[in-house]
């Protein structure tokens, strides 16, 4: 099928938004290895600093195991209140622990709670084998599911993030992490615990993200420090018009730095920015010609709306539309034959395929006779 590229035109797409920074006293209290600011629901970035950089991200590699055991309990694998017991594995776990022991027996509800608020690695261990079968095949499946979300800079070796020289991740990855993270409506209610009690009162669980009991936008995720990784937080907070931004912030110096910074850039991105959807407007996109077809032209739409994060003072986007001049039958419906592209200044903020609306099928021989059949019967 032979296709000519020569149409191309700029339309402005109405919208709403402000100047594309952010504030110039964003990274004044900042000192980190790297740091990034995303929308969650279009995972635009708004503004970063080495975000691509690999780095220990200590107990932050527990929120890939939170999002691997939610998708088990959305597809029903088990329930909230169904009962675990824990296996010889728990024996002897280090680090964060709420002291299980072999035969103990926990409801789901409390092991994901031990593991969001407390980092216990011992509740995680009875997650994982009973998601997975073992850890082992639990880390397996925390990669593949890595793989699927498209972070290719990312290396889960165990489930924990404790003692660990062989995992690592991005700031820009564990950002990600979190968007699909906050699709999981029902983990917000874990991740805004600050203080709370698991086995009968007996052992006592607090969060380490302190914004979890003081900051009013706080929707979740997590914070942590060690020696190797520094201070690290993934943060999300929610405007009142529902959009909601993610910080993720690897490698600070300290912790009350750590979680102003956070605070900050969201507050920040909160006031600079907003989520609008494109709206395209089809009435401008003319049909195509066809050449050797039952139909001389085609209409043509475009596949979907798009959404996108615009500063919150701009009235419009600049809006690249690349058709073709004609296209050779046959057609098929739904193919997609060119592209509309949205840019905020020079920036590409999004991108649709412009698809055909029908079919059309190649002229032959056969339907050129049934034509002239039927106009020699209607004489």
């Amino acid at each position: 099928m032979h296709i000519v590229f020569r149409a191309a035109f700029i339309i402005s797409a109405v919208l709403f938004s402000s100047v594309f920074i952010l504030a110039a006293d964003k990274k004044e209290d900042l000192t980190a290895a790297s740091y990034i600011v995303i929308e969650a629901d279009t995972g635009m970035m708004i503004d970063g600093i080495d975000m691509d950089r690999r780095l220990d991200i200590g107990y932050l590699s527990k929120l890939m195991s939170v999002l691997l055991i939610a998708e088990d309990i959305d597809s029903g694998k088990y329930t909230f209140n169904d009962i675990l017991t824990a296996s010889d594995s728990v024996t002897g776990t280090k680090g964060s622990v709420i002291w299980l022991q072999s035969g103990d027996a926990l409801t789901v509800d409390e092991l994901l709670k031990s593991v969001i608020v407390g980092n216990a690695n011992d509740a995680l261990t009875v997650l994982a084998e009973n998601s997975s079968g073992s850890i082992g095949d639990f880390v397996n499946d925390m990669n593949a599911k890595a793989f699927d979300l498209g972070l290719r800079d990312t290396f889960f070796k165990t489930p924990y993030g404790y003692g660990d020289d062989a995992s690592y991740s991005t700031a820009h990855d564990v950002a990600v992490i979190c968007s699909e993270l906050a699709k999981h409506s029902f983990l917000q209610r874990y991740f805004t615990i600050w203080r709370d009690f698991v086995k009968n009162g007996q052992v006592e669980l607090v969060s380490e993200n302190d914004l979890s009991r003081n900051y009013d936008k706080h929707i979740g995720f997590k914070a942590c420090h060690s020696d190797r990784s520094g201070y690290c937080i993934a943060e999300g907070g929610r405007k009142g018009d529902g959009t909601a931004f993610i910080v993720v912030i690897l490698g600070a110096d300290t912790a009350e730095k750590t979680f102003k910074s956070a605070k900050k850039l969201i507050k920040q991105a909160c006031y600079n920015y907003k989520v609008s959807d494109t709206m395209f407007p089809e009435e401008m996109l003319k049909p195509v010609l066809v050449r050797s077809g039952t139909e001389s032209a085609v209409e043509i739409g475009i596949k979907e709306q798009g959404r996108t994060v615009v500063p919150r003072e701009q009235t419009e986007l600049r809006t690249k539309v690349v058709i073709p001049e004609f296209l050779t039958a046959p057609v098929r419906a739904n193919q997609p034959v060119g592209t509309a592209a949205f840019y905020n200044g020079d920036k590409l903020v999004f991108e649709a395929d412009i698809i055909t609306k029908s079919a059309v099928p190649r002229l032959d021989f056969t339907y050129v006779l049934e034509k002239l059949l039927v106009k020699l019967i209607e004489k």
